[in-house]
Protein backbone atom coordinates (compact mmCIF):
# COMPACT_ATOMS: atom_id res chain seq x y z
CA UNK A 1 0.00 0.00 0.00
CA UNK A 2 1.36 3.41 -0.99
CA UNK A 3 1.16 6.57 1.10
CA UNK A 4 0.99 9.97 -0.61
CA UNK A 5 3.11 12.72 0.96
CA UNK A 6 2.29 16.38 0.15
CA UNK A 7 4.95 19.08 0.49
CA UNK A 8 4.61 22.85 0.98
CA UNK A 9 6.51 23.41 -2.25
CA UNK A 10 3.57 21.90 -4.16
CA UNK A 11 5.19 18.56 -4.88
CA UNK A 12 3.57 15.31 -3.80
CA UNK A 13 5.10 11.87 -3.94
CA UNK A 14 4.27 8.31 -2.94
CA UNK A 15 6.16 6.05 -0.55
CA UNK A 16 5.67 2.51 0.73
CA UNK A 17 3.53 2.21 3.85
CA UNK A 18 6.57 1.13 5.87
CA UNK A 19 7.58 4.83 5.94
CA UNK A 20 4.34 5.85 7.70
CA UNK A 21 5.02 8.23 10.56
CA UNK A 22 8.63 8.94 9.57
CA UNK A 23 10.30 12.15 8.49
CA UNK A 24 11.47 12.12 4.86
CA UNK A 25 13.02 14.75 2.64
CA UNK A 26 11.15 16.11 -0.33
CA UNK A 27 13.00 15.11 -3.52
CA UNK A 28 12.19 18.52 -5.03
CA UNK A 29 13.06 21.07 -2.31
CA UNK A 30 14.71 19.00 0.43
CA UNK A 31 12.20 20.04 3.13
CA UNK A 32 11.46 17.38 5.75
CA UNK A 33 7.87 16.13 5.82
CA UNK A 34 6.25 13.53 8.05
CA UNK A 35 4.66 10.67 6.14
CA UNK A 36 0.96 10.43 7.04
CA UNK A 37 -0.16 7.47 9.15
CA UNK A 38 -2.00 4.67 7.45
CA UNK A 39 -5.70 4.35 8.17
CA UNK A 40 -6.17 2.13 11.20
CA UNK A 41 -3.41 3.71 13.24
CA UNK A 42 0.01 2.93 11.83
CA UNK A 43 1.90 5.12 14.23
CA UNK A 44 2.59 3.44 17.55
CA UNK A 45 2.36 4.99 20.98
CA UNK A 46 3.80 4.36 24.38
CA UNK A 47 6.60 5.44 26.67
CA UNK A 48 10.35 5.08 26.11
CA UNK A 49 9.98 1.32 25.83
CA UNK A 50 6.38 1.11 24.62
CA UNK A 51 5.27 -1.14 21.74
CA UNK A 52 3.06 -0.16 18.87
CA UNK A 53 1.15 -2.45 16.56
CA UNK A 54 2.69 -4.47 13.72
CA UNK A 55 4.57 -2.14 11.41
CA UNK A 56 3.91 0.80 13.71
CA UNK A 57 6.45 3.63 13.78
CA UNK A 58 6.59 5.65 16.99
CA UNK A 59 6.91 9.40 16.29
CA UNK A 60 9.61 11.23 18.22
CA UNK A 61 9.04 14.26 20.42
CA UNK A 62 11.20 16.50 18.23
CA UNK A 63 12.07 16.18 14.57
CA UNK A 64 15.78 16.47 15.33
CA UNK A 65 15.58 13.03 16.98
CA UNK A 66 13.42 11.46 14.28
CA UNK A 67 16.13 9.30 12.68
CA UNK A 68 17.98 6.02 13.13
CA UNK A 69 21.65 7.02 12.90
CA UNK A 70 23.50 9.67 14.89
CA UNK A 71 27.16 10.60 14.41
CA UNK A 72 28.94 11.87 17.53
CA UNK A 73 32.20 13.78 17.43
CA UNK A 74 33.93 14.96 20.58
CA UNK A 75 35.52 18.39 20.31
CA UNK A 76 39.21 18.28 21.14
CA UNK A 77 41.31 20.58 23.32
CA UNK A 78 38.35 21.51 25.49
CA UNK A 79 38.40 21.55 29.29
CA UNK A 80 34.72 20.65 29.38
CA UNK A 81 33.56 17.66 27.35
CA UNK A 82 31.68 18.82 24.26
CA UNK A 83 30.14 16.84 21.41
CA UNK A 84 28.65 17.65 18.03
CA UNK A 85 25.85 15.30 16.99
CA UNK A 86 25.12 15.04 13.27
CA UNK A 87 23.01 12.99 10.88
CA UNK A 88 24.42 10.54 8.34
CA UNK A 89 25.18 13.37 5.91
CA UNK A 90 27.17 15.25 8.55
CA UNK A 91 24.54 17.95 9.15
CA UNK A 92 24.79 19.12 12.78
CA UNK A 93 21.71 18.38 14.83
CA UNK A 94 22.57 18.77 18.52
CA UNK A 95 25.33 20.28 20.65
CA UNK A 96 26.19 18.45 23.88
CA UNK A 97 28.18 19.79 26.83
CA UNK A 98 29.36 18.28 30.11
CA UNK A 99 31.06 21.11 32.06
CA UNK A 100 34.20 20.20 33.98
CA UNK A 101 33.72 22.94 36.63
CA UNK A 102 37.52 23.07 36.83
CA UNK A 103 37.93 26.03 39.19
CA UNK A 104 35.26 24.84 41.60
CA UNK A 105 36.61 21.28 41.72
CA UNK A 106 40.20 22.46 42.17
CA UNK A 107 38.99 24.68 44.99
CA UNK A 108 37.18 21.69 46.53
CA UNK A 109 40.40 19.65 46.45
CA UNK A 110 42.38 22.46 48.07
CA UNK A 111 39.71 22.91 50.74
CA UNK A 112 39.79 19.17 51.38
CA UNK A 113 43.56 19.22 51.76
CA UNK A 114 43.31 22.15 54.19
CA UNK A 115 40.64 20.35 56.22
CA UNK A 116 42.75 17.19 56.29
CA UNK A 117 45.75 19.18 57.55
CA UNK A 118 43.73 20.82 60.33
CA UNK A 119 42.17 17.54 61.50
CA UNK A 120 45.45 15.62 61.23
CA UNK A 121 47.42 18.26 63.10
CA UNK A 122 44.73 18.50 65.77
CA UNK A 123 44.88 14.79 66.54
CA UNK A 124 48.68 14.86 66.29
CA UNK A 125 48.83 17.55 68.98
CA UNK A 126 46.51 15.50 71.19
CA UNK A 127 48.68 12.43 70.60
CA UNK A 128 51.76 14.40 71.58
CA UNK A 129 50.04 15.57 74.74
CA UNK A 130 49.16 11.98 75.58
CA UNK A 131 52.68 10.76 74.89
CA UNK A 132 53.58 7.75 76.98
CA UNK A 133 49.94 6.89 77.73
CA UNK A 134 47.67 4.23 76.24
CA UNK A 135 45.89 6.91 74.19
CA UNK A 136 48.96 7.95 72.19
CA UNK A 137 48.70 5.25 69.53
CA UNK A 138 44.91 5.60 69.30
CA UNK A 139 45.11 9.36 68.77
CA UNK A 140 47.90 8.86 66.25
CA UNK A 141 45.66 6.50 64.26
CA UNK A 142 42.81 9.01 64.49
CA UNK A 143 45.15 11.66 63.04
CA UNK A 144 45.69 9.59 59.89
CA UNK A 145 42.12 8.32 59.50
CA UNK A 146 40.60 11.70 60.36
CA UNK A 147 42.77 13.45 57.77
CA UNK A 148 41.61 11.09 55.00
CA UNK A 149 37.95 11.39 56.04
CA UNK A 150 38.16 15.19 56.12
CA UNK A 151 39.88 15.25 52.72
CA UNK A 152 37.15 13.20 51.02
CA UNK A 153 34.18 14.61 52.93
CA UNK A 154 35.04 18.27 52.31
CA UNK A 155 36.26 17.64 48.76
CA UNK A 156 33.09 15.80 47.75
CA UNK A 157 30.78 18.25 49.54
CA UNK A 158 32.24 21.26 47.74
CA UNK A 159 32.71 19.68 44.30
CA UNK A 160 30.13 20.07 41.53
CA UNK A 161 28.01 17.38 39.95
CA UNK A 162 28.79 16.88 36.28
CA UNK A 163 25.49 17.06 34.44
CA UNK A 164 25.16 16.70 30.66
CA UNK A 165 23.02 19.12 28.65
CA UNK A 166 21.82 18.76 25.05
CA UNK A 167 21.20 21.97 23.10
CA UNK A 168 19.86 22.62 19.63
CA UNK A 169 23.12 24.36 18.72
CA UNK A 170 26.22 25.94 20.26
CA UNK A 171 24.40 29.15 21.16
CA UNK A 172 22.84 27.09 23.99
CA UNK A 173 19.65 29.13 23.81
CA UNK A 174 17.36 26.11 23.29
CA UNK A 175 17.78 23.18 25.67
CA UNK A 176 16.51 19.85 24.39
CA UNK A 177 17.52 17.37 27.03
CA UNK A 178 19.64 16.86 30.15
CA UNK A 179 21.28 13.97 31.97
CA UNK A 180 21.62 14.65 35.69
CA UNK A 181 24.22 12.95 37.88
CA UNK A 182 22.13 11.77 40.83
CA UNK A 183 24.91 11.65 43.43
CA UNK A 184 28.45 13.00 43.69
CA UNK A 185 29.89 9.97 45.48
CA UNK A 186 28.99 6.78 43.61
CA UNK A 187 31.59 4.14 44.55
CA UNK A 188 29.78 0.98 43.38
CA UNK A 189 26.76 2.01 41.33
CA UNK A 190 26.24 5.18 39.30
CA UNK A 191 22.81 6.53 38.37
CA UNK A 192 21.73 9.35 36.09
CA UNK A 193 18.31 10.83 35.37
CA UNK A 194 17.34 11.73 31.80
CA UNK A 195 14.91 14.65 31.63
CA UNK A 196 13.35 16.58 28.76
CA UNK A 197 13.47 20.37 28.41
CA UNK A 198 10.37 20.72 30.59
CA UNK A 199 11.96 18.76 33.43
CA UNK A 200 9.93 15.56 32.93
CA UNK A 201 11.80 12.34 33.71
CA UNK A 202 12.15 10.16 30.61
CA UNK A 203 14.37 7.39 31.95
CA UNK A 204 17.20 6.55 34.32
CA UNK A 205 20.62 5.24 33.37
CA UNK A 206 22.31 2.82 35.77
CA UNK A 207 25.62 0.98 35.88
CA UNK A 208 27.55 -1.14 38.37
CA UNK A 209 31.33 -0.70 38.51
CA UNK A 210 31.79 -4.30 39.70
CA UNK A 211 30.03 -5.64 36.60
CA UNK A 212 32.35 -3.51 34.49
CA UNK A 213 35.38 -5.46 35.67
CA UNK A 214 34.35 -8.21 33.27
CA UNK A 215 31.98 -6.60 30.77
CA UNK A 216 30.76 -3.01 30.72
CA UNK A 217 26.99 -2.67 30.98
CA UNK A 218 24.61 0.27 31.17
CA UNK A 219 20.93 -0.21 31.99
CA UNK A 220 18.13 2.02 30.72
CA UNK A 221 15.27 1.99 33.21
CA UNK A 222 11.80 3.50 33.08
CA UNK A 223 10.93 6.03 35.81
CA UNK A 224 9.24 3.17 37.74
CA UNK A 225 12.48 1.14 37.72
CA UNK A 226 11.57 -1.34 34.96
CA UNK A 227 14.53 -2.28 32.78
CA UNK A 228 13.82 -1.21 29.20
CA UNK A 229 17.17 -1.63 27.46
CA UNK A 230 20.69 -2.78 28.17
CA UNK A 231 23.89 -1.60 26.48
CA UNK A 232 26.80 -4.00 26.88
CA UNK A 233 30.21 -4.53 25.33
CA UNK A 234 29.92 -6.37 22.05
CA UNK A 235 31.71 -9.54 23.21
CA UNK A 236 32.79 -11.11 26.50
CA UNK A 237 36.00 -12.38 24.88
CA UNK A 238 36.86 -8.95 23.48
CA UNK A 239 36.01 -7.40 26.85
CA UNK A 240 38.50 -9.65 28.62
CA UNK A 241 41.17 -8.98 25.97
CA UNK A 242 40.71 -5.23 26.46
CA UNK A 243 41.24 -5.68 30.19
CA UNK A 244 44.38 -7.80 29.69
CA UNK A 245 46.19 -6.10 26.80
CA UNK A 246 44.46 -2.75 26.36
CA UNK A 247 42.95 -1.23 23.20
CA UNK A 248 46.01 -2.02 20.99
CA UNK A 249 46.12 1.39 19.30
CA UNK A 250 42.38 1.30 18.73
CA UNK A 251 42.21 -2.18 17.19
CA UNK A 252 40.33 -3.43 20.27
CA UNK A 253 38.30 -0.26 20.68
CA UNK A 254 35.25 -0.61 22.92
CA UNK A 255 31.93 -1.02 21.08
CA UNK A 256 28.50 -1.69 22.54
CA UNK A 257 25.37 -3.50 21.46
CA UNK A 258 21.96 -2.41 22.76
CA UNK A 259 19.35 -5.07 23.53
CA UNK A 260 15.75 -4.85 24.61
CA UNK A 261 15.14 -5.55 28.32
CA UNK A 262 16.58 -8.84 29.51
CA UNK A 263 16.41 -10.39 26.03
CA UNK A 264 19.02 -10.70 23.30
CA UNK A 265 16.84 -8.74 20.87
CA UNK A 266 19.38 -6.25 19.46
CA UNK A 267 17.91 -2.83 18.72
CA UNK A 268 21.11 -0.85 18.14
CA UNK A 269 24.87 -0.44 18.33
CA UNK A 270 27.23 2.22 19.61
CA UNK A 271 30.58 1.93 17.83
CA UNK A 272 33.76 3.93 17.93
CA UNK A 273 35.07 4.64 14.44
CA UNK A 274 38.66 3.70 13.68
CA UNK A 275 40.01 7.26 13.64
CA UNK A 276 42.54 9.31 15.59
CA UNK A 277 39.80 11.64 16.77
CA UNK A 278 36.94 10.48 19.04
CA UNK A 279 34.11 9.73 16.62
CA UNK A 280 31.17 7.43 17.31
CA UNK A 281 28.15 6.04 15.49
CA UNK A 282 24.87 5.37 17.28
CA UNK A 283 23.06 3.03 14.88
CA UNK A 284 19.44 2.19 15.73
CA UNK A 285 18.29 0.88 12.36
CA UNK A 286 17.45 -2.48 13.97
CA UNK A 287 14.75 -0.67 15.97
CA UNK A 288 12.59 -0.18 12.88
CA UNK A 289 9.49 0.95 14.76
CA UNK A 290 11.54 3.47 16.76
CA UNK A 291 10.17 2.21 20.06
CA UNK A 292 13.38 3.26 21.81
CA UNK A 293 12.91 6.97 22.52
CA UNK A 294 15.70 8.53 20.47
CA UNK A 295 16.29 11.19 23.14
CA UNK A 296 17.05 8.52 25.71
CA UNK A 297 19.09 6.55 23.17
CA UNK A 298 21.26 9.58 22.40
CA UNK A 299 21.69 10.31 26.11
CA UNK A 300 22.82 6.71 26.55
CA UNK A 301 25.27 7.05 23.65
CA UNK A 302 26.92 10.12 25.15
CA UNK A 303 27.21 8.45 28.56
CA UNK A 304 28.79 5.37 26.97
CA UNK A 305 31.67 7.67 26.12
CA UNK A 306 31.93 10.36 28.79
CA UNK A 307 30.58 8.07 31.53
CA UNK A 308 33.27 5.50 30.74
CA UNK A 309 36.05 8.08 30.31
CA UNK A 310 36.92 6.63 26.91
Amino acid sequence: MAVRVPCQCGTSYELKDEFAGRLVKCPQCGRENRVPAIAGGAVGAGGPGGRGGPGAVKPQADGVFDRDVFLLRQQLLKISEKYDVADEQGKKLVFVERPAHLLRNVGAILAGIAAAAVVGMGFAVLADMAKGSAYESVLGMFAVVGAFVALFAVGIALSAKRHVTFYRDQTKRAKLLEVLQDRKWQPITATYTVRDAAGRTLARLWKNYLYNLIRKRWYVKAPDGTTLYLAKEDSVILSLLRRLIGPLMGILRTNFIIVRGDSEDVVGEFNRKFTILDRYVLDLKADRNRLFDRRVALALGVMLDTGERR
